[in-house]
């Protein structure tokens, strides 16, 4: 029988912090820039109002989303992603590309399709997975 996830453990972490369909969804929205909560609910298709809410205050409350405001009567802010927000963006390519249904991303000098590989500073070359010590479970 396979063992669960612990969540001590760095996959089931991040799983808590953005594992949920919306909380991609609302990431992969604001990489284009910030928006406000209905260029949002138009932009993250089929998503409730109350459920936007929901994913933008936990993603606020866990530092990967900035929210100013720009109207205090009624209270209404934009949205933008923090560094830490913007990190995803990298994990949201290969698995957008990972999905089949996404064209490779080019190289805009010569168009050829680009690949994701670990590659280790120290050795100067890249690793395989074989030869990673990550382990998730």
């Amino acid at each position: 029988m396979a063992q669960r996830a612990h969540s001590d453990e760095p996959l089931a972490r991040a799983l808590e912090r953005v594992g949920d369909r919306w909380m991609l969804l609302v990431v992969g929205a604001l990489l284009d820039g910030p928006r406000r909560f209905g260029e949002l609910a138009d932009d993250v298709v089929g998503i409730a109002p109350n459920t936007l809410s929901d994913r933008l205050r936990r993603l606020v409350a866990d530092g990967l989303v900035l929210a100013r405001p720009y109207s205090r009567r009624p209270l209404r802010s934009v949205y933008e992603l923090t560094a830490t927000g913007r990190e995803l963006a990298g994990v949201l390519r290969l698995l957008a590309g990972w999905s089949g249904e996404q064209e490779a991303l080019r190289h805009p000098v010569c168009g050829t399709p680009m690949e994701a590989r670990w590659y280790c500073p120290t050795c100067a070359r890249v690793v395989e997975d074989d030869e990673s010590e990550l382990r998730f479970v």
